[in-house]
Protein backbone atom coordinates (compact mmCIF):
# COMPACT_ATOMS: atom_id res chain seq x y z
CA UNK A 1 0.00 0.00 0.00
CA UNK A 2 1.35 3.50 -1.03
CA UNK A 3 -0.47 6.79 0.72
CA UNK A 4 -0.43 9.80 -1.28
CA UNK A 5 -0.58 13.25 0.75
CA UNK A 6 -1.92 15.66 -1.98
CA UNK A 7 -1.33 18.75 0.69
CA UNK A 8 2.47 18.55 -0.41
CA UNK A 9 1.88 18.92 -3.97
CA UNK A 10 -0.01 22.10 -3.80
CA UNK A 11 1.58 24.97 -5.02
CA UNK A 12 1.04 27.33 -7.81
CA UNK A 13 3.14 28.97 -10.63
CA UNK A 14 1.63 32.16 -11.86
CA UNK A 15 3.62 31.72 -15.74
CA UNK A 16 2.76 27.81 -16.39
CA UNK A 17 1.16 24.95 -14.46
CA UNK A 18 2.63 22.75 -12.29
CA UNK A 19 2.59 19.06 -12.79
CA UNK A 20 3.62 15.88 -10.12
CA UNK A 21 4.14 12.85 -10.63
CA UNK A 22 2.39 11.02 -8.11
CA UNK A 23 2.70 7.21 -8.81
CA UNK A 24 4.20 5.57 -11.44
CA UNK A 25 3.69 1.46 -11.96
CA UNK A 26 3.20 -1.16 -15.40
CA UNK A 27 -0.83 -0.93 -14.47
CA UNK A 28 -1.21 3.34 -14.34
CA UNK A 29 0.30 6.46 -13.95
CA UNK A 30 -1.50 9.17 -11.33
CA UNK A 31 -0.54 12.83 -11.60
CA UNK A 32 -1.37 15.85 -10.37
CA UNK A 33 -1.61 19.15 -12.29
CA UNK A 34 -2.01 22.57 -10.32
CA UNK A 35 -3.08 25.16 -12.39
CA UNK A 36 -3.13 28.85 -11.71
CA UNK A 37 -6.14 30.94 -12.03
CA UNK A 38 -6.45 31.74 -15.72
CA UNK A 39 -3.86 29.13 -16.92
CA UNK A 40 -4.86 26.25 -19.69
CA UNK A 41 -3.65 22.80 -19.82
CA UNK A 42 -4.07 22.59 -23.79
CA UNK A 43 -6.04 20.17 -25.58
CA UNK A 44 -3.63 17.10 -26.85
CA UNK A 45 -4.49 13.37 -27.35
CA UNK A 46 -2.30 10.32 -27.10
CA UNK A 47 -1.79 8.53 -29.91
CA UNK A 48 -2.43 5.18 -27.37
CA UNK A 49 -4.87 2.57 -26.16
CA UNK A 50 -6.47 2.78 -22.61
CA UNK A 51 -8.47 5.48 -20.26
CA UNK A 52 -7.93 8.86 -18.03
CA UNK A 53 -9.57 10.24 -15.51
CA UNK A 54 -9.27 13.97 -14.78
CA UNK A 55 -10.47 14.62 -11.28
CA UNK A 56 -10.77 18.28 -9.86
CA UNK A 57 -9.71 18.42 -6.37
CA UNK A 58 -9.41 22.17 -6.15
CA UNK A 59 -11.20 25.02 -7.75
CA UNK A 60 -13.73 25.34 -11.11
CA UNK A 61 -13.43 26.03 -15.12
CA UNK A 62 -13.64 23.80 -17.59
CA UNK A 63 -12.79 19.96 -19.29
CA UNK A 64 -11.99 21.05 -22.39
CA UNK A 65 -12.53 18.98 -25.84
CA UNK A 66 -12.29 18.89 -29.28
CA UNK A 67 -14.06 21.87 -31.72
CA UNK A 68 -13.53 24.16 -28.12
CA UNK A 69 -16.11 22.81 -26.67
CA UNK A 70 -16.15 23.03 -22.52
CA UNK A 71 -17.58 20.98 -19.90
CA UNK A 72 -17.96 22.83 -16.62
CA UNK A 73 -15.68 21.31 -14.29
CA UNK A 74 -15.54 21.84 -10.11
CA UNK A 75 -14.72 19.92 -7.11
CA UNK A 76 -15.09 16.64 -7.14
CA UNK A 77 -16.25 16.68 -11.10
CA UNK A 78 -14.12 13.80 -12.65
CA UNK A 79 -13.94 13.58 -16.24
CA UNK A 80 -13.62 9.85 -17.69
CA UNK A 81 -12.03 9.95 -20.98
CA UNK A 82 -10.48 7.87 -23.71
CA UNK A 83 -6.64 8.57 -23.82
CA UNK A 84 -6.64 9.38 -27.43
CA UNK A 85 -9.72 11.40 -27.29
CA UNK A 86 -8.69 15.39 -27.10
CA UNK A 87 -8.48 16.52 -23.29
CA UNK A 88 -7.81 19.64 -21.92
CA UNK A 89 -8.25 21.60 -18.76
CA UNK A 90 -9.50 25.42 -18.00
CA UNK A 91 -8.85 27.12 -15.09
CA UNK A 92 -11.21 29.17 -13.92
CA UNK A 93 -9.99 29.93 -10.68
CA UNK A 94 -6.76 28.67 -9.40
CA UNK A 95 -8.05 24.57 -9.86
CA UNK A 96 -6.23 21.30 -8.58
CA UNK A 97 -6.81 17.92 -10.81
CA UNK A 98 -5.83 14.70 -10.30
CA UNK A 99 -4.75 12.77 -13.43
CA UNK A 100 -5.24 8.65 -13.90
CA UNK A 101 -3.96 7.08 -17.11
CA UNK A 102 -4.76 3.33 -17.62
CA UNK A 103 -2.47 1.58 -19.00
CA UNK A 104 0.67 4.15 -18.48
CA UNK A 105 2.32 5.32 -21.97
Amino acid sequence: MKKISLSESREFNPKHFSRFLLHDSPWFRVLNFNLAAGQIFPVHSHPSEGQLTIHVVEGEGAFLAENDAEIPAVTGDILVSEINEPHGVKASTDMRVVVTIAPPF
